[in-house]
């Protein structure tokens, strides 16, 4: 049996699994990452490698890359904003020098999507915006039934559309107004703070709104209609028919994914795009390991 090794690395975990033909993962291994420098962080990745390998007894035959970005192609390099430590950091070359295996890289994002597209809630669609909305909002484009990574790696950087033109708070991408500043759970918690709940956390304004709390519910349809704005807009400029979305927010269920609906309805007025559908995301935290095998094996 033919495996592909998959490896995840985001801000909080670095996952790896070996994953095989049919997008079962029969391998599953994971470690917080750490703080400290660029050694350190890569120390980690190297050794969920090293065992991954001795597990798979030479059945695999290729690697793939989901990573945090902004990601590198050409230079197969990444920047996570999100472990500072690691500033085109070449992981392509340390993987491959690692494992032996010729190494593909995608963005965190993408992977998700070809996930979901391979094995998840987007089985076989052809034209697909796979997104994350929880500590920040990310995702990832599957155009013509294939990946889409754009120039440099970093296509569907969705979180960074701008939906507040006039303003907003800062993004951590340095700029002001965009989706993520509205619709991440962080976001959302500072606006319903700013305008005199109590609570601390995603997870606790969700309760609240739950319960009928109308800050808490204010502020959820409000990051609701940022992130439809941004589907109507993703969806006019790449034709795209369905949107996954995942992530720690996502998890609210209908809380979130009633008022996008009903606010994309006002916003995706071509007749083109009155048939986009928008669904939960079926693969959870694992998304990223089986779209990273999903890229890898073509």
């Amino acid at each position: 049996m033919t495996l592909t090794l998959a490896l995840d690395i985001g801000g909080t975990k670095i996952a790896v699994a070996l994953v095989d033909a049919e997008g079962h993962l029969v391998h599953r291994a994971q470690l917080p990452t750490p703080d400290g420098d660029a050694e350190t962080v890569w120390a980690v990745v190297e050794k969920l490698l090293a065992e991954t390998v001795q597990t798979a007894d030479g059945a695999a035959a290729t690697v793939g890359i989901a990573s945090a970005g902004p990601i590198d192609l050409p230079t197969g390099t990444v920047s996570p904003i999100n472990i500072t430590e690691w500033q085109h950091f070449p992981i392509v070359e340390r993987v491959a020098a690692a494992t032996g295996l010729p190494v593909r890289l995608g963005g965190d994002g993408l992977c998700m999507a070809l996930g979901e597209q391979w094995c998840g809630a987007g089985r076989g669609a052809q034209f697909l915006l796979g997104m994350v909305v929880s500590t920040g909002v990310g995702g990832g484009l599957v155009l013509d039934g294939a990946p889409y990574d754009g120039r440099t790696g970093n296509a569907g950087h969705v979180g960074h559309v701008i939906v507040a033109p006039d303003g907003g708070d800062l993004c951590t991408c340095g700029g002001h107004g965009c989706v993520e500043t509205i619709a991440s759970g962080p976001s959302m918690v500072r606006w319903a703070r700013r305008h005199g709940w109590n609570g601390t956390d995603a997870k606790a304004l969700g309760e609240a709104a739950n319960q009928g709390d109308e800050l808490a519910v204010k502020a959820f349809h409000r990051g609701a209609r940022a992130v439809a704005a941004m589907i109507a807009s993703v969806g006019a400029v790449c034709d795209v028919d369905l949107v996954v979305i995942g992530g720690g927010v996502a998890k609210s269920g209908a809380l979130l994914f009633d008022p996008v609906r009903a606010a994309l309805a006002d916003y995706a007025g071509l007749e083109f795009l009155r048939g986009l559908r928008v669904v939960p995301a079926e693969l959870g935290g694992d998304a990223g390991l089986v779209g990273a095998a999903a890229l890898a094996r073509g």
